[in-house]
Formats: structure tokens, sequence, C-alpha cells
């Protein structure tokens, strides 16, 4: 994964609202996230956009009920892992027992 940042000027929103730039990514990261974020009770809005086709920038923005932001980010990249994770292992799990047979 590429460089994450936060806007400037978003400090203004106080914690519970951010919108964060990932370098380099796009809107498979992007689409991924975004579902499994909003799905969180305590998420208000949780979208997405990449501003330019050209430009190698997403922009995730993230509003709560409570708490930072951050916090929420941080949480949805974690879960996103170990559903890759669960991916990765049930098709490897599936192509031994393919082969095995």
């Amino acid at each position: 994964m590429g460089r994450l940042a936060e806007l400037v000027g978003d400090q203004m929103y106080g914690e519970k609202s951010r919108t964060f730039i990932f370098s380099d990514e796009g809107h498979t990261l992007g689409n991924a996230l975004q579902f499994i974020i909003s799905q969180y009770p305590d998420v208000e809005f949780c979208g997405y956009t990449v501003p330019h086709p050209a430009e190698t920038k997403m922009h995730f923005r993230i509003q709560t009920k409570d708490g930072p932001a951050a916090d929420v980010l941080r949480r949805g990249l974690e879960d996103l892992k170990k559903v890759c994770d669960h991916t990765l292992e049930t098709f490897y799990e599936a192509c031994k027992e393919y082969k095995s047979a």
C-alpha cells in the first residue's frame, strides 16, 4: 500500500470527520474499504472518490457518530485484512483439495 495523509483543513470539523488521502490506491481498495466501514453502527457517512483518472490518489471520507475517524479507518483496514486472509486461506484449501482428488 502507498502512503496515507489527511486532507489539509479537515481539522476544523473535529476528530469525528476526516478525509484521508491514499497515494497509489484507487477503486479496488476504496470500494472494499467502504463496504466494510459503512456497516459499522458508529459510522454516519463513509465514501471515497478518485479525483482524476490520471492521478493515483484516492480520497476516503469518514464521519462518525462518536470517536475519532482515524480509529474507524484503522479498524476497517484490519477487518479488510482479515477478510483477505480468510479468502486466500479458503482458496488455497480448495486448490489443495482439488489437486488431491
